[in-house]
């Protein structure tokens, strides 16, 4: 009998929460008011002011060991490890280090702002 409850009680919070998701919701006025908004922010930008344009420029490193390092100027942005390590940090900003016990490979991805 306790079973059964069970099964019965499981049943009813699925209907239940089928229904929930079956419950319209006025998407098209949520659609037009956000397009509205977005057409207002649009038109108040001053394209007179823009900002300084940066260029965003990016190369890999690969290095054999644990460590990779970015040349001068560069951050990492990511490391990669040989042997499917997924373990690694940052050092000082601009080294790759891979934390596990055997490495074959470090790679890093550096960036800066030109």
């Amino acid at each position: 009998m306790f079973n059964r409850m069970k099964t019965t009680t499981c049943s009813l919070l699925i209907i239940i929460s089928l229904l929930q998701l079956m419950v319209t919701v006025n998407t098209e006025d949520s659609l037009v008011s956000f397009l509205q908004k977005l057409k207002q922010l649009l038109n108040h930008h001053d394209v007179s002011h823009s900002p300084v344009t940066n260029t965003l420029s990016c190369t890999s490193v690969k290095a054999m060991g644990t460590l990779a390092s970015c040349p001068t100027g560069m951050t990492v942005t990511g490391c990669s490890c040989g042997f499917a390590c997924g373990s690694w940090n940052v050092q000082n900003e601009n080294v790759c280090h891979c934390l596990c016990p055997i490495i074959d490979w470090t790679a890093a991805r550096c960036c800066k702002l030109a």
